[in-house]
């Protein structure tokens, strides 16, 4: 039996406010399904960063970096 992989999504805003989002223990593209309400929430997406982990069908990892949305 493979061992459950603990999904997390971490959230960093930065002091000039620009917000990072990363997803780990997600394989494949649902790290950006499971990370897509924030992106709406936060902001329009700056960049997308893939790591090695997103294309591999085990875990994976996204990195987004949002910017918020002006008042």
């Amino acid at each position: 039996m493979k061992p459950t992989t603990l999904k997390t999504i971490e959230i960093i805003v930065s002091p000039n406010g620009s917000t990072t989002v990363e997803t780990k223990g997600f394989a494949g593209e649902s790290c950006q399904a499971a990370s897509r309400f924030l992106e709406e929430t936060l902001g329009v997406r700056a960049s997308e960063q893939h790591t090695a982990e997103f294309y591999q069908a085990a875990d994976s990892r996204l990195e987004q970096t949002l910017e918020l949305r002006g008042g």
